[in-house]
């Protein structure tokens, strides 16, 4: 099962003697006496979460907790699965799966230009970004270093770096200011400041539990950063039929629980009805598909037109949410090779996909919320639906409309 980059989830997790898992191949081998036994990562969901704990570690071992959802990660060998289902008080275990990742002109179209003249900037509002990392770029250290955190899932690295390319040009979306291109390629809220959380690699891929994970570190630590927003360019095809139940789904359910406002890709599998990817089907978070989807763009080496995920979901919920310009949209690029020392000015670089206008709206939500401090998730939803342009489309793909952002902070 695949989640693609258009990067997830909350609580306080912990991490205790875990194998490493590669993108590739989600299983390893342990020695089980003379034999060879596969082991899976799974996701057991209960009901008292510290007790069923004690039971779990005589079956396997628990890679990550995950409370927000009464959720463990569980390294697992294979022919134990059936143990797990039958400890009291288990509700469900699924198996882990493995994803991967799915500004001049755009700022224009939406009216942001509005913003900046009447000094409305995000200034002071914390936006984390679930993806592949954060390179420290030009446009969001030069003036000041805005990257205010940094937490690494992956190769557990401590200062931030971006090997993919992905999710810093996302971060240059949500709030570049610009200052390699003397304003050209601005993105949307200049002075918001981030809080990178790499949950996938340098293949812009990973497993859904680091998502998991890296969504209890943002509900951890949303005061200490003063984390609002939540941008995830991530989503996977609902293969198992699971739809809200399954444990992405739940867990962004639970970030947005905690007054984040959570903003998610639709994904690039459109113009096929009922193609919103997972997380993106959640009834709760604003999803988001792309307004100019009718050009012809490359996305993962494939030319493709028509890319926006179109809803309703599987249980007739009414998506996209909002839709926002996601095609050749420049922004941030990346030294892959970077780990730490001197930043080189790398420029920018043009992307395409769901993944891209995701940040948009979530760089709009930063300047809403810099305006009014205390408006909750619920009514930030409610303000977009009237913030918007009807381009004609049917409702399975614009959903509410195109973002206006003279009408959103007006």
């Amino acid at each position: 099962m695949f989640i693609y980059l258009i990067p997830f989830i909350l609580g306080s997790y912990n991490k205790s003697n875990s194998k490493k898992v590669t993108a590739a191949n989600i299983t390893n081998r342990k020695i089980f006496g003379s034999e060879k036994e596969e082991l899976i990562q799974v996701i057991v969901s209960g009901t008292d979460f510290n007790d069923e704990e004690k039971h779990i570690q005589g079956i396997g071992s628990v890679k990550y907790k995950l409370p927000m959802i009464n959720s463990y990660v569980v390294e697992v060998p294979k022919s134990k699965i059936g143990q797990l289902r039958n400890i009291k008080g288990i509700k469900k275990v699924e198996q882990d799966a493995h994803i991967t990742a799915q500004m001049n002109v755009a700022r224009e179209s939406i009216n942001c230009r509005w913003a900046l003249e009447n000094n409305i900037t995000g200034r002071g509002i914390g936006v984390a970004v679930l993806d592949t990392g954060i390179y420290p770029h030009k446009d969001l250290t030069g003036r000041r270093n805005r990257i205010l955190a940094f937490k690494d899932f992956v190769n557990n690295h401590n200062e931030p770096y971006d090997d993919n390319g992905h999710g810093t040009h996302v971060t240059g979306i949500i709030g570049g200011d610009g200052y390699s291109s003397s304003g050209k390629y601005m993105g949307i809220a200049p002075d918001c400041h981030f809080i990178g959380v790499k949950v996938l690699d340098d293949k812009g891929a990973g497993n859904i539990s680091d998502v998991l994970a890296g969504l209890q570190w943002v509900i951890d630590n949303k005061e200490k950063y003063n984390i609002k927003v939540v941008n995830i360019s991530v989503g996977t095809e609902d293969k198992d039929g699971e739809g809200e139940t399954s444990a992405l789904v739940r867990g962004v359910d639970a970030v947005w629980d905690n007054n984040l406002v959570v903003i998610v890709a639709a994904g690039n599998n459109g113009p096929r009805t009922m193609s919103i990817t997972t997380p993106g089907i959640s009834r709760k978070i604003i999803t988001v598909g792309s307004s100019d989807d009718k050009e012809t763009v490359n996305i993962f080496g494939e030319n493709i037109t028509n890319y926006s995920g179109r809803g309703p979901t599987s249980n007739c919920i009414k998506k996209p949410d909002v839709i926002a310009p996601g095609s050749n949209i420049v922004s941030c690029n990346t030294d892959k090779k970077y780990k730490s020392g001197v930043i080189q000015d790398v420029g920018y670089t043009t992307k395409s996909g769901t993944s891209m206008a995701t940040p948009i709206i979530s760089g709009a939500v930063a300047l809403l919320l810099s305006r009014h401090r205390n408006i909750s998730n619920r009514d930030i939803k409610l303000k977009l639906k009237e913030s918007t342009v009807d381009l004609g489309f049917i409702q399975s793909h614009q959903g509410w409309g195109m973002i206006d952002i003279k009408k959103l902070l007006s």
